[in-house]
């Protein structure tokens, strides 16, 4: 009797540890897999990303929650310490004067049916000529795209602590204009919008009400709009045959929807948000900030919405609760990648700096100005890239396999 009470014992012990090890191992797996999967080339057998919202899964009790850092790629413009009390003291600040503006973007060019088809517009900082030279000659580039139209305009600020004098002491009586630099630049290429307020990434909202409030009133019969960093690569054919078949008319804003996102709690997080500024456990679904399209009908309704909500110091989150105020949900798309593409776990020997991974994509964030241009020549060189295929690609409109 005894024997066999100790038998039971060390079996019970025995599966109590081996389900351990197994949740253990299960937990390690888990915590390493991407949050993204890469596309394949074509002819190989791996599944094509799910259409559907990026989310958050709830916590069990004690487990650390999901946050908004974790799968936030890096912040386009500096960060540095926030000053929160400053924050609240001037967040009702909504009116800022344009120092540089374009009102002949929109006028057409020349031809019938002169609206743009597609306006672009680039968040980027005064100093970063580089990037914006490279969008410019890569995939920014203006005029007619497959019978559309397209602009492009750069969202810009004032340099943080240069202020609007427009000069900053460098070294021993040298100074850097940056104004007359903007100014000289936005003469050559017709394409600068600076407003004066701080170029930070708190006031990345500023910036987005700002440029929705331009557009209105300088780009009213615009179809649709492609709003994104400047450190991202769009493959503007594709994003054009997706909104071939979308009514600018009717309500749209696709992209990489995230959902069930957590704000930061922890203070030394530059995501750090105060449950006296956001006391929500999650915030409302909202489009990645590093790219996405949104029609004219929706962008002229977001106007009216954003003035109506409170300025929250994320620029992503703060336009999905412009779109909750709409009773809008935006619209999940596989190809909008603004967390860059994820190197597989299972094919690690796979280079995910790939024409034949882009050229199935949207939008891919997180690039250098030399990727950019690059990639740009790998996918609309004389040849194109050379990918597998089991057959010859078929001709026709670009389709999103199944």
């Amino acid at each position: 009797m005894r024997r066999r009470l100790r038998l039971r014992r060390d079996a019970s012990l025995t599966l109590l540890l081996g389900t351990a090890l197994g949740l253990l191992l299960y937990a390690q797996r888990d915590g390493e897999a991407p949050t993204t999967s890469a596309p394949q080339a074509r002819g190989r057998a791996a599944p094509r990303p799910t259409l559907g919202p990026r989310t958050f899964q709830v916590p069990e009790a004690g487990a650390a929650p999901p946050a908004y850092e974790g799968d936030t790629p890096p912040p386009p413009t500096p960060t540095g310490p926030f000053d929160f009390g400053s924050y609240l003291r001037a967040k009702d600040q909504r009116r800022f004067p344009l120092l540089i503006n374009q009102p002949h973007k929109c006028r057409g060019d020349g031809g019938p049916g002169g609206r743009p088809d597609l306006l672009i517009a680039v968040k980027s900082v005064a100093a970063d000529f580089e990037r914006r030279q490279a969008v410019r000659q890569t995939w920014g580039a203006e005029g007619r795209v497959q019978g559309a139209l397209v602009r492009r305009v750069f969202l810009v600020g004032v340099p943080r602590g240069e202020g609007t004098e427009g000069t900053d002491t460098v070294g021993a009586g040298t100074r850097t204009h940056w104004r007359d630099l903007l100014h000289a630049e936005s003469r050559a290429y017709s394409d600068i919008l600076l407003w004066a307020f701080d170029d930070t990434f708190f006031n990345l909202t500023l910036k987005e009400i700002h440029f929705l409030a331009w557009a209105s009133a300088f780009c009213p019969d615009v179809r649709f709009v492609f709003k994104g960093d400047a450190d991202v690569f769009v493959h503007v054919g594709n994003l054009l045959e997706f909104l071939a078949l979308r009514d600018p008319g009717q309500d749209l804003l696709a992209g990489d929807v995230i959902v069930q996102a957590r704000p930061i709690r922890a203070r030394a997080s530059k995501y750090y948000i105060p449950e006296g500024v956001y006391g929500l456990p999650a915030y409302p679904a909202y489009a990645g900030g590093g790219g996405f399209v949104v029609s004219g009908a929706t962008l002229r309704r977001l106007v009216g919405a954003c003035a109506q909500v409170e300025l929250f110091p994320i620029d992503d989150v703060f336009l999905g609760m412009c779109l909750q105020r709409l009773r809008l949900t935006p619209e999940p798309h596989p190809a909008f990648r603004t967390f860059g593409i994820s190197q597989p776990s299972a094919a690690p020997h796979l280079r995910t700096f790939d024409p034949c991974f882009y050229r199935e994509l949207v939008v891919v964030h997180g690039l250098s100005a030399a990727d950019i241009w690059l990639m740009w020549r790998l996918l609309h060189g004389p040849n194109g890239p050379a990918c597998a295929h089991p057959q010859p690609v078929a001709a026709g409109p670009f389709q999103w396999d199944s």
